[in-house]
């Protein structure tokens, strides 16, 4: 087990190499969205639908974490998204050098939205910066109501949630409202959004979202 020493020194290293990555995609205009969920939760599924939904409209690429196999990534170019896939051996999140690395070796080009798919769990992945705008927590109906209480970091840092898998609501026992509770008492101003990849439930919000919020990057950047 890491010493706090240890731990310290690595969040602070990795944090450095995030800065370095945040100011690199600064200077490119590139909006950058960090998925955190637990395995199964839909966050290639997700990202397959919004690929197809900006297709044309917006170059988008994908960096995907998994223990092993390229199975997301040969998913998300299957849909048109161009995906670099990073296998961990084990590791339970990615970090901001291993993306700098992808990203060396993918020639993705100019890019409008780099997507990071990361490692399918709520705790590892949560304290560590990969020089993205902002976090995005997935939580399955599936998985139940009480989950954000029960993994508060990830929950107090993702500025959206999206709840998936919402076509299965009617056949599972998943409180809306006690989940949007629990969210808003974390994290006050995250966005909260009920999406199905099936149905195509809140595609359109979410992919509005993402246009919104480049927006609001590309502008900030010309302001002098």
């Amino acid at each position: 087990m890491l010493t706090t020493e240890a731990r310290r020194k690595i969040l602070e290293e990795n944090d450095a190499a995030a800065t370095e990555l945040r100011e690199r995609f600064r200077a490119a205009g590139t909006l950058v969205v960090d998925l955190i969920s637990s395995p199964g939760s839909g966050k290639t599924a997700l990202l397959e639908e919004t690929a197809r939904r900006l297709a044309g409209k917006l170059d988008c690429a994908t960096i995907v974490g998994d223990i092993a196999t390229e199975r997301d990534a040969d998913r998300l170019r299957a849909a048109g998204m161009p995906s670099r896939q990073i296998i961990t051996g084990g590791a339970c999140h990615l970090e901001a050098r291993t993306v700098r690395d992808a990203l060396a070796q993918a020639d993705f080009g100019e890019l409008d939205i780099l997507f990071i798919e990361n490692v399918g769990n709520l705790v590892c992945p949560a304290s560590f910066a990969l020089g993205e705008d902002f976090k995005v927590v997935l939580l399955s109906v599936t998985e139940g109501q009480d989950k954000p209480f029960k993994y508060p970091g990830i929950f107090s840092r993702a500025s959206v949630a999206l709840i998936t898998k919402s076509d299965l609501l009617p056949h599972v026992r998943f409180d809306v409202k006690a989940a949007g509770s629990e969210i808003e008492t974390l994290r006050p101003d995250a966005r909260m959004i009920l999406v199905s990849t099936v149905t195509g439930q809140g595609i359109d919000a979410w992919c509005g979202l993402l246009q919104e919020e480049l927006a609001k990057k590309r502008l900030a950047a010309a302001v002098p």
